[in-house]
């Protein structure tokens, strides 16, 4: 093969033989320094590796002439002589490395090669290009939203420090800068089959509520599933009708009709009524086909695939700039700009569960036709969304709003009359005492069982990898996969929270997330219940969050239920819920989790 064995000069190291395998590059150093090891010059970092493997090479940069160091820098004294830089021509190597006591970042560095002869230079750099671009995972074009106001500016700052890692790696990058509430999901919406195929991502450079707009715009009109199941209690009984939805780039001939309230349009919505930025103000695909665009629909010769989901090529990505960034903390383990930008760089994948929330009525007198939504990391009521609604206030504050806000919530310590049905989870008990038997107490309940929690390569979320690789036929539906004869579980009382959570929820206020056994991929949503109890017995579980190792779910007021698929009642007409961050006002909701229904550019937290 090319290059075995072949002299280059390393900088920081010297004379190395290089060789090259089929998944990486080797090199051993020709004239060792008996003094010193070769791994701890300025220009690399301590204790590499002397092998770069393909998959952790992110780019492969020919460089103009210059200086290559030596073993030592220029103030390093041997023998009575100082080392001298070599001009000759380079190529540098940029990879990715992890520390081994903090594995979750990603650290960014260099491997500085010379050679006097520019055409040995230019030849490596040609092969090492082949061959990482032999990794066909990697993205070539994406779009890319940026939220320049969130986290008090963050978002326009990180993508400028994240900028240069795609230059280098020549990804392509279309970016537009949202310049208000819903640019995002009224974008993706909009864009053909055709148009979002020319993509092979979409990247939210922003919080968790960038991306659940992107979401929606992905997924309210082109992905075709069942209504969750309802129980018998429920007077939408029988919603698991298709929906079929309508297409926005033309290839669907007519929208379908139906009768019966229990077919209905991804998306729909009462405009009337409707003020979040899901819901957008702005023409939509949506809203009927008199708002397709001739000029993006292809001739009956020139076909376009319908994109639907799950499929195995289109991924999701997040620079996290928000308040929270709950999604990257629970997918990544790292809040960090860099670590994310390179994962998506590198074309890392998995799959991401995502619940299915279909608005009934958004008020007890409301007559309106149901809305779908979709949420990736979290869907709440009660104390979670009225921390939402009261921090809308408080924007000036930046990501503290939801502190002052939370604690204006919590004294008043508000409860609220609500109905709940949950599909029984036959393969295993119930996490919690049966809702006959909750009461108001202090002493915790006996310790659950261990929690196997979620990581890099794990188990639970592989049993079912390949579920969800669906045809753009093939119609899935959730709630046929659920089981044949459900039994539900009615909950009703009076609730200072109801809250869903679909992954574990990380964030630097609470390091274990919400939910520190949920998983990303497993099909399973986590149902808490939180009743009403003396306002100091509820700090006190709020406190058990922001304590690594604590359970927060053992009181007795907390009912913990994994399910996959509840049913939400409420008398109140202001009843508001949290979806990713937005608002989103329902008294009636039917919510169900989708297994692996989108893949993100990620690869599990590593601790």
């Amino acid at each position: 093969m090319q290059g075995d064995g072949e002299v280059l000069f390393l900088g920081g190291v010297g004379e190395v033989a290089v060789t090259l395998g089929n998944d990486g590059l080797s090199f051993q150093p020709l004239h060792p320094e008996p003094s010193s090891s070769c791994w701890t010059s300025i220009i690399l970092p301590p204790k590499l590796e002397n092998r770069i493997r393909f998959s952790d090479v992110y780019a492969v940069e020919l460089l103009d002439e210059g200086p290559v160091c030596g073993p030592w820098n220029t103030r390093t004294v041997v023998q009575g002589k100082k080392s001298t830089e070599m001009q000759m021509h380079r190529f540098a190597v940029h990879v990715v490395t992890r520390s081994r006591k903090h594995p979750s970042p990603w650290i960014p560095c260099e491997y500085l090669f010379g050679h006097k002869n520019s055409e040995t230079c230019k030849s490596w750099v040609e092969l090492l290009s082949a061959c990482t671009d032999g990794e066909h995972d990697r993205p070539k074009n994406l779009l890319v939203f940026v939220h320049p106001l969130c986290g008090k500016g963050r978002g326009r700052k990180n993508w400028e420090v994240v900028v240069p890692l795609f230059d280098r790696a020549k990804v392509n990058t279309k970016v537009i800068t949202t310049e208000r509430a819903g640019h995002a999901y009224d974008t993706i919406a909009s864009l053909s089959d055709k148009e979002l195929k020319k993509f092979d991502g979409v990247v939210a450079v922003g919080g968790d509520g960038l991306f659940n707009e992107i979401l929606n715009g992905l997924l309210r009109s082109r992905h075709k599933t069942s209504y969750p199941p309802t129980p018998e209690g429920f007077r939408y009984v029988g919603s698991n009708e298709t929906c079929q939805g309508y297409r926005n780039d033309g290839l669907s001939n007519s929208m379908p009709t139906s009768n019966t309230v229990n077919v209905m349009l991804p998306g729909s919505s009462n405009k009337s009524g409707d003020h979040e930025p899901l819901l957008s103000t702005a023409q939509s695909p949506e809203l009927g086909t008199s708002s397709l665009n001739p000029n993006t629909e292809p001739s009956s010769g020139d076909q376009v695939p319908l994109v639907s989901f799950p499929n195995d090529w289109f991924r999701l990505g997040i620079i996290p700039s928000g308040s929270t960034d709950a999604i990257v903390l629970s997918t990544t383990g790292e809040r960090d700009p860099v670590t994310s930008a390179l994962l998506i760089i590198l074309g890392r994948r998995m799959s991401l569960d995502i619940a299915q929330v279909v608005r009934w009525k958004s008020s007890p007198s409301a007559e309106i036709l149901p809305t779908v939504c979709y949420a990736a990391s979290f869907a709440g009521y009660g104390f979670y969304g009225e921390v939402i609604r009261e921090s809308e206030n408080f924007r000036w504050m930046g990501p503290a709003r939801y502190d002052f806000s939370g604690t204006m919530v919590f004294l008043k310590h508000r409860s609220y009359e609500a109905k709940v049905a949950f599909l029984e989870n036959r393969s295993a008990d119930s996490l919690t005492a049966s809702a006959e038997n909750v009461a108001n107490g202090v002493q915790p309940r006996q310790k659950r069982p261990r929690k196997t929690i979620c990581r890099t390569s794990c188990s639970v979320c592989k049993e079912t990898s390949a579920a969800g690789q669906n045809s753009a036929d093939d119609v899935p539906d959730s709630s046929r996969a659920i089981c044949e004869n459900p039994k539900w579980v009615w909950s009703k009382g009076r609730f200072l929270s109801v809250g869903a959570a679909v992954i574990s929820c990380r964030n630097e206020r609470a390091p274990d997330g919400l939910v520190a056994e949920a998983h990303l991929s497993d099909g399973f949503l986590h149902l808490l219940l939180i009743r009403d109890c003396p306002l100091p017995l509820y700090l006190w579980h709020l406190t058990q969050f922001t304590k690594k190792g604590s359970d927060p779910l053992t009181f007795k007021f907390v009912e913990h239920h994994k399910t996959k698929a509840f049913t939400f009642i409420s008398p109140h007409d202001e009843s508001v819920w949290n979806l990713d961050g937005e608002l989103f006002q329902a008294s009636e909701v039917s919510v169900q989790a989708c297994r692996g229904l989108v893949s993100l550019f990620a690869s599990g937290p590593e601790v």
